[in-house]
């Protein structure tokens, strides 16, 4: 069962959340939530933490504090592996496989059908790189093969880390009315990056910078609370105020 907040349900909701990694702390305690069926865009600057909230959303980062809650569930429950897609950074799949074998090895694993993977290829525009390895491609195409296998199992929550860096403004562009069309089909993404331009494609907003949540708003509301008219200009204008 899902968390309601205001009237609305909530997929993810970090309470207070704590981060110590190799003696530094990364995360001093950080409160956010995520709407259902939202697209939220996770952006900061490298090393703001944004993929250290991710691990801990999906389960797999060790915290020193504070609760991660996702689809009703505490963060890293078994019962929220096949709920979950979880694009890593790093290409999450086999080089010396080809796209499709990649792709109808996570098929299997996740018990899905054969459909699964022409739907994944065609919503990643890969049908043309299917037969050749992944060694041989670029490093976006890499990625997309790795956001395929993250879209196999019709994930309830989608965990991107930076999943279009190294992409043309076209695929981008169509990568991004994919995720528009998963949310309206009631699927939740979390998609970070570092390019304050792929703001605006998103419904909600989490702002970071050295680990503390700047802002939690829409794109819109962001700029009517800072005064600014562009969101590289919004964000400016909390990292002065913060300082």
């Amino acid at each position: 069962m899902l968390m309601s907040v205001e009237g609305g349900a909530v997929a993810i909701q970090v309470d207070d959340l704590r981060v110590v990694r190799h003696g530094a702390v990364v995360l001093p305690g950080l409160s956010c939530d995520v709407a259902a069926g939202s697209v939220t865009g996770l952006l900061g600057p490298s090393g703001s933490g944004k993929s250290t909230l991710i691990r801990a959303i999906v389960g797999v980062q060790r915290i020193a504090g504070g609760s991660v809650q996702v689809l009703g569930q505490t963060a890293g429950a078994a019962t929220l592996r096949a709920r979950i897609g979880y694009m890593t950074q790093a290409p999450s799949v086999y080089f010396d496989l080809t796209v499709r074998a990649n792709l109808e090895f996570f098929a299997r694993v996740l018990a899905q059908p054969e459909d699964a993977v022409h739907r994944v290829l065609a919503d990643v525009a890969l049908d043309e790189h299917e037969r050749r390895v992944v060694s041989t491609l670029s490093g976006g195409e890499r990625a997309r093969v790795s956001l395929a296998t993250a879209l196999l199992g019709e994930p309830e929550l989608l965990v991107l880390d930076e999943p279009t860096v190294g992409l043309d403004p076209v695929l981008r562009r169509d990568l991004w009315n994919l995720f528009h069309r998963l949310a309206e089909d009631g699927t939740t993404l979390l998609v970070s990056s570092h390019v304050m331009d792929e703001a605006d494609r998103c419904h909600a907003l989490l702002l970071l910078r050295e680990g503390q949540l700047l802002a939690q708003a829409s794109p819109d509301e962001l700029r009517a609370q800072t005064g600014t008219r562009d969101l590289d200009g919004a964000f400016l204008r909390l990292v002065e105020e913060g300082s």
